[in-house]
């Protein structure tokens, strides 16, 4: 344990119900437990009440609901022909909304879900008699705005569009949904309505801006939280080095799952409700089965009170595990982040976070779902073997002391732009008028390229679809369909992949888990969207390899500092998974390596890069192992950038080398992980003094020799971590940093190829 943080309780404060809220919607919230509401709440339903839209951004069980709940029932109370409109980023948050919705047993409300797991039937029912629809944007975007005819009389009515957890919204997909935002505007125009946004966001920096940018209206922000908090005790811990070596020679840290499902185990026997958050599908499993197979030996009566959670799962799975977690049957669940977003789950003592989740708003928002009954509630943060996690237990002030992070998400990039477009075009004609709603010149641009291209069709009153099948945009950047699990034996459905996952996750031969069963992959078909697997007991775990090109297409802004320059631009980028690495489970010893054949891929994204002079490289004292200090700096740069921006280093990726051919000079570039970019390598160019000097720090103040997992070596690294050397990457920052720093550089801005 290398920090503990005391946060200390806050008291309430009151205000009194709204004038305008009708005494039987005040009862009815009384009922359940809500004597008077916090001033937040009442500042912001008043804004919404009144027609602005307003973003809610405060802490984690601070009531945001109810600051919709308010004017959004009032309003549909007082006009029984009024509809609203609900959007949830998750299936589970939208339940659980649906539940305390009918809990208030309102008449002529009737609240419904409307999502993937809507039956066909009730399809109908929803759209022709629910007034208040829960739904999420990947409906809206397939299902509603497309078929907007079908749903006329609903729209007609629309007064409020609730946006909830929005902060969520952010990089490629949170640039889609701001486009999803603004085809139901412009639909909800055609039916002359105009619907009030209301936004509830975890806190963040900036709120308005970030909300107004993913709607396209003003919104005011209200981030004085006036809820009550019990005190929360917060400890950083950092899993111990162990007697084994891994990759060349580089000591092992224990596991972070390992330390998650042992304190897992060990806060289930000592009786106190547990939520396990982990950063990946198979994270959560594992660490959901070492605290069974722990409780087994030391408490064997609540080992089945342990369970895993994340997406992927059926629905019933997923429901009957959301109500035993509510209802206290289970003592202990490890989950993703699906369980992050604002299920209202009473009574959870302790969180663990295995693994920094990306963010500081995710941190809190996920150490927040403890201590929800206003009691005193423990969070523990157990870093991962990760250059950025070791750098913030190493530096509490790092997590305590800094504000929240911006959203960031850009709706001009002309990768997400042009999809849209398209499916605007799809639903309605897209006329001048409409230009400046979906980004002015650029997208009067981006119409002329798809007008060329043959998609679209510019007639006199606007850009018409000419296609009979719908335009294809995929908004959450998943790559395409997901890929089917399935068990070859007997039929069964065990579960889906993400398509951009695919070649990592569901390869031949990948290790897959799930519900604490281990099944192998025997084939991948990729035209078909399928991975077909059996079960087996391996005692080692799969790792997959790739190797990638990057060329330079154009260079945007440049700082020349001396014998540095620091770039931002756009580059394609070739990547194919080529082989998998097995791993023994306990050690982390290769086995062997398996080569695969799959296709590459192609992507054309943002990146910064630095290039570094054969003098800056003499002065740094780094002569035959240049790609060992440049490979080293580029692992720890992709493992600290979430410091500056909001984003994981699965979102992002890296290259380096000692002579690129489009620079001529040693080069490290970062670069964002989705088609057109998303924000997260410009953060790293405009705050790079910040981040490569954290970078250095982490790098330098790890206890290992040579290089580790806990600063310079990669987990997703294809060239198996090889060449590393730790010192000459901090070396070669050292004088990265002082050129940028002494040099007082000038931006130059170009739009020619480097």
């Amino acid at each position: 344990m290398t920090h503990v943080e005391h946060v200390p309780a806050r008291a309430a404060r009151h205000v009194a119900w709204p004038s305008w809220a009708p005494n039987a919607l005040v009862e009815a919230v009384q009922t359940r437990g809500i004597d008077r509401p916090w001033e937040h709440q009442i500042a912001a339903a008043e804004a919404a009440y009144a027609g602005r839209s307003v973003v809610v951004a405060t802490g984690t069980a601070s009531g945001k609901s109810l600051a919709y709940q308010l004017p959004v029932l009032a309003a549909l109370m007082a006009d029984p022909k009024a509809t609203a409109l609900y959007l949830s980023p998750t299936k589970a948050l939208a339940a659980d909304q649906l539940r305390a919705l009918a809990a208030l047993d309102l008449d002529g409300i009737r609240p419904a879900s409307y999502d993937g797991d809507t039956p066909i039937a009730e399809r109908d029912w929803v759209r022709a008699h629910s007034r208040l629809v829960l739904t999420n944007p990947d409906m809206l975007h397939r299902s509603l705005l497309p078929r907007h005819e079908a749903w006329a009389s609903f729209l007609r009515r629309l007064q409020f569009v609730v946006i909830d957890e929005c902060h969520t919204y952010r990089g490629v997909f949170g640039s889609h949904v701001a486009h999803v935002l603004r085809r139901l505007r412009r639909i909800c125009a055609r039916y002359r309505t105009a619907p009030v946004f209301i936004l509830a966001s975890a806190t963040s920096a900036d709120p308005g801006t970030s909300a107004s940018c993913l709607t396209g209206v003003p919104v005011e922000a209200v981030t004085d939280d006036a809820s009550p908090r019990g005190a929360t005790t917060f400890a950083l811990w950092e899993p111990p080095l162990t007697s084994l070596t891994g990759e060349n020679g580089a000591p092992v840290r224990r596991a972070a799952t390992a330390e998650s499902a042992d304190l897992l185990a060990d806060l289930a026997a000592c009786g106190a409700r547990t939520l396990a958050f982990v950063r990946s599908r198979r994270g959560a499993e594992v660490v959901a089965m070492g605290a069974r197979r722990a409780l087994n030996e030391s408490a064997p009566e609540i080992a089945d009170r342990i369970a895993a959670y994340r997406a992927g799962y059926l629905r019933e799975d997923r429901r009957a595990l959301e109500a035993a977690l509510s209802s206290g049957e289970l003592l202990g669940v490890a989950s993703t982040n699906a369980l992050e977003l604002g299920v209202n789950v009473t009574g959870l003592d302790a969180v663990l976070l295995t693994g920094y989740p990306g963010t500081l708003a995710s941190l809190w928002q996920q150490a927040g779902r403890a201590g929800r009954a206003g009691q005193g509630s423990l969070a523990v943060l157990v870093a991962r073997d990760d250059p950025l996690d070791t750098y913030l237990v190493q530096h509490p002030e790092a997590v305590f002391g800094r504000p929240v992070e911006a959203t960031v998400l850009d709706p001009l990039n002309p990768y997400v732009l042009g999809p849209q477009l398209c499916c605007a075009a799809a639903e309605l004609p897209v006329t001048e008028a409409d230009l400046p709603l979906f980004g002015g010149d650029e997208a009067r641009r981006v119409l002329a390229e798809l007008v060329s291209a043959g998609v679209l069709r510019r007639r006199p009153n606007g850009w018409y679809w000419i296609s009979r099948d719908r335009p294809d945009a995929d908004i959450r950047g998943s790559g395409g369909e997901p890929v089917a699990v399935v068990e070859a034996a007997t039929g069964r459905l065990l579960g889906t992949c993400d398509a951009g996952a695919a070649h990592t996750t569901v390869h031949p031969g990948a290790v897959y888990l799930h519900q604490g069963e281990t099944f192998l992959v025997d084939e991948l078909d990729l035209d078909g969207s399928v991975a077909l697997v059996h079960t087996a007991d391996p005692d080692w775990t799969t790792h997959a390899r790739d190797i990638a090109d990057l060329r330079i297409v154009t260079v945007d802004e440049r700082i020349p500092a001396g014998d540095i320059t620091l770039c931002f631009g756009t580059v394609d980028v070739t990547n194919q998974v080529v082989s998998f690495l097995r791993r023994r489970l306990v050690t982390g010893q290769v086995i062997d390596e398996q080569p695969l054949d799959l296709p590459a891929r192609e992507l054309r994204t943002k990146a910064v890069w630095y290039t570094i002079s054969d003098s800056a490289l003499t002065t740094a004292d780094i002569h035959d192992d240049i790609p060992g200090a440049a490979h080293a700096a580029e692992h720890a740069a992709i493992g600290l950038l979430p410091l500056v921006a909001t984003c994981d280093r699965w979102d992002i990726g890296g290259l380096s080398t000692n002579l690129h051919p489009d620079t001529g000079l040693a080069t490290v570039f970062v670069y964002d992980g989705h088609p057109g970019g998303a924000g997260f390598a410009e953060r790293g160019y405009r705050a790079a003094l910040t981040w490569l000097s954290a970078t250095r720090d982490a790098i330098r103040g790890c206890v290992c020799e040579s290089g580790c997992p806990s600063c310079v070596q990669s987990p997703k690294c294809g060239n198996g971590n090889d060449p590393l050397d730790k010192s000459g990457a901090v070396r070669l920052l050292d004088v990265v940093i002082a050129a940028l720093r002494s040099a007082e550089p000038q931006v130059v801005r170009t739009a020619s190829a480097s």
